[in-house]
């Protein structure tokens, strides 16, 4: 009782205090009630702007919205919606004549704490400091202006002229609309916006295909540069508008210029010498002399175009060097090589440039746990990444890009880790293949296969990556499936015939050219799914086999064929398409009828037993008198990615990772799948148009199986 006696008369001698003062001060308001709040200058805005003035006077691109959060004083206990208010803005400014104008505006009402607005009339003068402030009305008292005590006046400019556009200019591409033909991809160019109109801060800017940006100029009416490296030769143009302080754009100018092919390397050793050789002979730079530990006419990848590589044993004697340097590391650079590492328990260097005691740059492989990874080392910086596999090639490409001072590294054309800051000595020793150097001689030395080391003097981009890293497939065997003789149908080149089980036949179609709607004693004959036959299977024995394994399925591969189902609702699942290892199947795709969906299944391991998974799956079936549909199977040992297609397209379901692929040694099936001890799953359908590559052929390429003809002849 005592308490609330006290508050009562604490707030009777405030109310009163607060009128004397309020009298005082010119501003009328009943006993019990207090003036609204003061507005706050960080609760005020000038068009989504916030409030300010002098040096950070906000400018804008047309007659304002002028806002501000509008608040009753909580003592008054009443709901907001019971505490009305409204908002007085004053706006003034000094007209050309020196004359000082003022406007004023009176919102409608809302409720404590909305948010009031005025829009400035379109006769406010331009390029003139415009000031504003604004107090609150609760019908029976005003708040103290924004501006008063600690508030600050707020201000703006506006601007209704654009700026000029900008000029474009380029030491690297001199010669905007012309035939000029400049180096090239990989290599920055600078290109420097400027505009004549003193208030630009910033530009915008977009190249053909991107990159598309902002750019601020360091204060004012100043250029600005920008940095851009070419993806891709070819013919491009660059466009820019100048943006003021108010927001406004000016035209849009442009800047045509033609970009070269990427230069090539700046050295090259293939490492394909002949066996007995003891230096490498350099397509490009200097020859590269080899220790004793060195062996050429090693194996190379399938696919590439070095047919040779050079083996290190992994001894001090097991190195080649240039006795010089094979580039400028201080500058952007990239090394790359094919590796194949013999041993993958300890620190191993494929390439190296010496400097001061110690590597300017390392690329190779470091031990360390969980499991071994590739490397790409400059100074104290290091990009790791990838997962090094004893026996396995492996495309390694080192990048350093001075322009952002990041170093990276790619593994199978792939970027892998994370890019790192990096500043590479000046020092320019020489270079090295298989060793890299210490403070007390050379170390980490290479024990395996290296081939084709190259080394570029300026970025090389993703899709280069890519490229450097493929291995253009092989094709191992097209059978058309359109004859056979002798229990075996021939495969086109001459290549091994597939061998050809009971219930197996080839289908010639017929030469009847009746229509059997027109004539009722006319028997439909279907044509053969490609070309003049296929393969028919009669579901309960027949398959046709290889005499052994036709895909490495530890390696890249491919494989494609046409099926048609007899019945689109068979009563089992059915393979098309398996090749087994000692215990199972090394992979089987299949017609799963429970999901009506082709599914590509394969065992956890080559052990009895070893339960199955569906690794990728795509619907559906085509039954009875349908055109077939055509499978693929694309396993690409770089990415560790394998793909089921149906009629040449994937997705994702039909996507999965498969990073430790194992050597099958069973013959290639088709039409059956290992079932436990024998042989099942038989399929019950036609067969057509089967092909087999080494590599993984690109899904651009795929489309083209199953269509008659090898779509690696523009591999």
């Amino acid at each position: 009782m005592f308490g609330r006696t006290g508050r009562r008369r604490r707030m009777v001698v405030g109310s009163c205090a607060a009128a004397l003062l309020a009298g005082a001060a010119g501003t009328a308001h009943a006993v019990d009630n207090l003036p609204p709040k003061q507005p706050l200058v960080q609760d005020l805005q000038t068009q989504s702007k916030a409030c300010a003035t002098g040096d950070d006077t906000p400018y804008v691109s047309q007659p304002p919205r002028l806002s501000a959060m509008l608040y009753d004083p909580e003592e008054d206990n009443q709901p907001s919606e019971s505490s009305p208010l409204s908002g007085e803005f004053e706006a003034w400014w000094t007209d050309a004549a020196g004359v000082e104008q003022r406007r004023t505006y009176t919102t409608i009402t809302l409720p404590s704490g909305s948010r009031f607005y005025w829009t400035m009339p379109t006769g406010i003068p331009a390029n003139t400091v415009v000031s504003w402030h604004v107090r609150a009305d609760d019908g029976k008292a005003t708040s103290a202006w924004s501006d008063d005590g600690g508030g600050s006046v707020c201000s703006f400019v506006y601007d209704d002229a654009n700026p000029e556009k900008a000029t474009i200019s380029s030491p690297e591409y001199p010669n905007p609309d012309q035939v000029f033909w400049v180096d090239g991809v990989g290599v920055y160019g600078h290109f420097t916006m400027d505009s004549p109109s003193d208030d630009v801060v910033s530009y915008t800017y977009g190249f053909i295909g991107g990159p598309y940006g902002t750019v601020s100029a360091g204060r004012p009416g100043a250029a600005a540069t920008i940095p851009y490296l070419p993806l891709t030769s070819g013919p491009n143009s660059l466009t820019v508008r100048a943006i003021d302080r108010s927001g406004r754009s000016s035209g849009e100018s442009s800047y045509d210029f033609n970009v070269k092919y990427g230069r090539a390397p700046v050295a090259r050793w293939k490492l394909d010498d002949p066996a007995g050789s003891r230096s490498a002979s350099a397509e490009v730079g200097t020859a590269a002399r080899a220790g004793i530990g060195v062996t050429f006419g090693g194996p190379a990848p399938t696919g590439i175009e070095p047919t040779a590589t050079a083996s290190l044993d992994g001894s001090g004697h097991g190195f080649l060097t240039t006795d010089a340097p094979a580039t400028d590391i201080s500058k952007t650079f990239a090394v790359s090589a094919w590796v194949r590492p013999a041993e993958t328990g300890r620190n191993m260097t494929v390439a190296s440039q010496d400097a001061d005691g110690k590597p300017g740059f390392s690329l190779g492989l470091r031990s360390q746990h969980p499991g071994p990874v590739w490397s790409f080392a400059i100074a104290d910086a290091r990009v790791s990444g990838g997962a090094p596999e004893t026996g396995e090639w492996a495309h390694l490409t080192g990048l350093y890009d001075a322009e952002t001072g990041r170093a990276r590294l790619y593994v199978n054309g792939q970027e892998v880790g994370t890019a790192a800051e990096a500043a590479p000595a000046a020092t320019a020793g020489a270079f090295q293949i298989g060793r890299a150097r210490g403070t007390t001689g050379y170390r980490e030395r290479w024990h395996g296969d290296i081939g084709d080391v190259q080394v570029h003097d300026r970025v090389v981009v993703p899709d280069e990556v890519a490229e450097l890293a493929r291995r253009t497939p092989q094709l191992l065997g097209h059978w058309s499936l359109e004859n056979a003789a002798d229990g075996t149908s021939p495969e086109q080149s001459d290549g091994a015939p597939l061998r050809l089980g009971s219930g197996a036949s080839i289908y010639r179609g017929s030469d009847n050219s009746c229509i059997p709607d027109l004539d009722p004693d006319c028997t439909y004959t279907p044509p053969p799914l490609v070309g003049d036959g296929h393969l028919h299977l009669d579901g309960e024995t027949g398959y046709a086999a290889a005499d052994g394994p036709v895909v490495d399925t530890g390696d890249s591969f491919t494989l494609g064929v046409v099926v048609r189902l007899a019945d689109s609702e068979p009563a089992h699942p059915m393979t098309v398409l398996s090749q087994a290892g000692v215990h199972t199947d090394a992979f089987k795709v299949r017609y799963d009828p429970s999901t009506y969906k082709w599914q590509l299944v394969m065992p956890e391991k080559d052990e009895a037993g070893a339960p199955e998974k569906v690794v990728s799956q795509i619907a559906s079936a085509d039954g009875g008198e349908g055109q077939g549909q055509r499978l693929a199977v694309v396993y690409d040992d770089g990415t560790d990615t394998i793909k089921l297609f149906l009629d040449g397209y994937t997705n994702a379901e039909a996507t999965a990772s498969l990073p430790n692929g194992w050597h099958s040694t069973g013959a290639l099936q088709l039409g059956r799948a290992k079932v436990g001890d024998g042989w099942g799953e038989y399929l019950h359908g036609d067969v057509d148009e089967l092909q087999a590559y080494s590599g993984a052929l690109r899904d651009a390429q795929v489309v083209g199986l199953g269509t008659g003809f090898n779509p690696c002849l523009v591999c």
